[in-house]
């Protein structure tokens, strides 16, 4: 009997192995089909077959599973986002290809476009920020005066924060504008830049299986202008009826772009009137979230989605209710880094769930105002809140590390 195997397209630094364990534990064997392998290095550390493909080409992808058919039982096939939502949108079409459970290629495709992504959810009357879309540096100008200063600029194709920063002034904007327009930043599409209103407020996040909200969590950035994330903390501490508004929002969310099978990701901020959509991620998202809810509530999403991409049914019952928190660790300056140190001790202090370092020592540190920016992570897990956030913060502070200036 052939075995079983799940096919993930592209992979993920954080998700990415929990992805390949989980699938091990139900009894699947993993097989990753990736435009460059080795800059996952999970895959050799874990032993998981990788197979070089374009993953740009979905008739390439299609070739390559049909291949795999002849000597394994391809139970299911998923995928990550990368730097955008084009490979999510080649998983789903290869799912519809090879009739296997997956999401409707047309909702992932509605949300990879995030001015079409706001157009849906404008027509559905979900509150979002104001927003336009510009191709020109005069277009983007525009836009911003109508709107009025200080507004967000992002690409209306990508994820993990590349290339959104707040402009507060013209000189910001300006600036922002030339760096996007001239070639320094990798367009995985014609550029086109979305112009948006600044929500101000604190930041949630609402996570999804099928029709069903599982958990809301809140998130912390560094300093403006850009968005690195710094601290994610599951449950957000919001009063019933702020937890309802945003189930109700997130739901209407869902309905507005044809989502309702496998996970989402809703980011929210909570404004003057109430929450406001940011963004809808058709996918689970990284920065730790998954650990974070399998800590808080004993829910493992990923487990689940692969059960529901292989045909089976999702269990989401809320075995307990604890804190659970990520410190992500984020240097202040460019350079070399010279030493780190102080993880293995943070690991070890009680409460402590997860010490996790993405770089080594004489690794150059290159900012770009992304969630690559960060270098590792700390999680911490208790029964309420003010422990976890003390656990947290003890063990970070044994955490230290060297960063020197690049050589001249």
């Amino acid at each position: 009997m052939a075995r079983r195997a799940l096919i993930l397209v592209e992979g993920h630094r954080g998700n990415g192995p929990l992805y390949v364990q989980a699938a091990r534990r139900l009894g699947l064997y993993p097989i990753t089909l990736a435009a460059d392998p080795t800059q996952y290095g999970y895959l050799a550390a874990e032993g998981v077959e990788a197979i070089r493909a374009d993953t740009d080409d979905p008739d390439a992808l299609i070739r390559e599973c049909s291949r795999l058919c002849a000597s394994y039982d391809i139970a299911g096939i998923t995928g990550f986002a990368g730097r955008d939502e084009s490979v999510y949108v080649s998983a789903s079409k290869l799912c519809r290809h090879f009739d296997l459970p997956g999401p409707t290629p047309a909702s992932i495709e509605g949300c990879y476009d995030k001015f079409a992504q706001r157009q849906l959810l404008a027509r559905a009357g979900v509150p979002t920020p104001a927003y336009h879309v510009a191709t020109t540096a005069t277009g983007v100008e525009n836009a911003a005066a109508e709107l009025g200063l200080p507004v967000i600029l992002k690409p209306v194709v990508g994820s993990g924060s590349s290339g959104v920063r707040l402009c507060r002034d013209v000189e910001e904007l300006v600036e922002h504008v030339n760096y996007l327009l001239s070639g320094k930043h990798t367009w995985r599409s014609s550029p086109r830049i979305l112009i948006e209103e600044f929500a101000q407020g604190p930041h949630y996040s609402a996570d999804t299986m099928g029709k069903e909200v599982i958990a809301i969590g809140t998130a912390d950035f560094g300093r403006p202008p850009h968005f690195v994330p710094r601290e994610s903390i599951f449950p957000a501490p919001l009063a019933d009826s702020q937890y309802e508004r945003i189930v109700d929002v997130s739901l209407s969310c869902l309905r507005a772009l044809g989502l309702g099978w496998g996970p989402a990701n809703i980011e929210l901020r909570w404004t003057l009137r109430g929450p406001v959509v940011i963004e809808v991620n058709p996918r689970l998202p990284g920065c730790s979230t998954p650990r974070l809810i399998q800590l808080a509530y004993g829910v493992d999403l990923i487990t689940e989605h692969i059960k529901l991409a292989t045909g089976g049914g999702s269990d989401l019952r809320r075995r307990h209710s604890h804190t659970a928190a990520a410190r992500f660790l984020v240097p202040d300056r460019d350079g070399i880094l010279d030493w780190i140190d102080g993880h293995g001790r943070a690991a070890a202090e009680p409460g402590v769930a997860e010490v996790e370092l993405y770089v080594e020592s004489k690794t150059p540190i290159v900012r770009k105002g992304d969630y690559l920016d960060a270098i590792g992570h700390v999680i911490a897990s208790s029964p309420n809140r003010v422990r976890t956030e003390a656990i947290l913060q003890r063990a970070v502070d044994l955490i230290d590390w060297s960063i020197m200036p690049f050589p001249t």
